[in-house]
């Protein structure tokens, strides 16, 4: 009997150089992401072993380090990067939604946040 799952990270929390100013670009901004990543626990559940689900662990370092080291103009482009970049990394993930959330955009006005939302399923 299969068992498919869902592992979720929210709101993980990064520095970033993510946006279309000049502004947002050299001083950098908080970032906020949620991940759903939908596979198999089939033998995660048997096993009760790391070896047979996804590392959230290494699923966070992949965020930090594609957030902190790499620049974007738009957030789509982020999330679609963080979404191709996490299919290709763990095979065993069958859809991955993922949200970027810029907390206080520059848009001229008071705004809580803008958020993208990706779906990306394995060919």
């Amino acid at each position: 009997m299969n068992s498919t799952g869902i592992i979720r990270i929210k709101n993980a929390i990064f520095y970033g150089y993510h946006g279309v100013h000049t502004s947002e670009q050299n001083s950098g901004g908080r970032f906020e992401v949620d991940i759903e990543i939908h596979c198999d626990i089939s033998e995660a559940v048997k096993s009760d072993s790391l070896k047979n689900t996804i590392d959230y662990e290494q699923v966070y370092n992949f965020l930090k380090s594609l957030i902190t080291e790499k620049k974007f103009y738009l957030i789509e482009a982020l999330a679609s990067k963080i979404a191709q970049g996490l299919i290709e990394k763990f095979e065993k993930i069958q859809k991955v939604i993922v949200r970027v959330r810029k907390p206080s955009p520059p848009v001229g006005g008071v705004v809580d946040c803008v958020e993208v939302e990706l779906e990306m399923k394995r060919d």
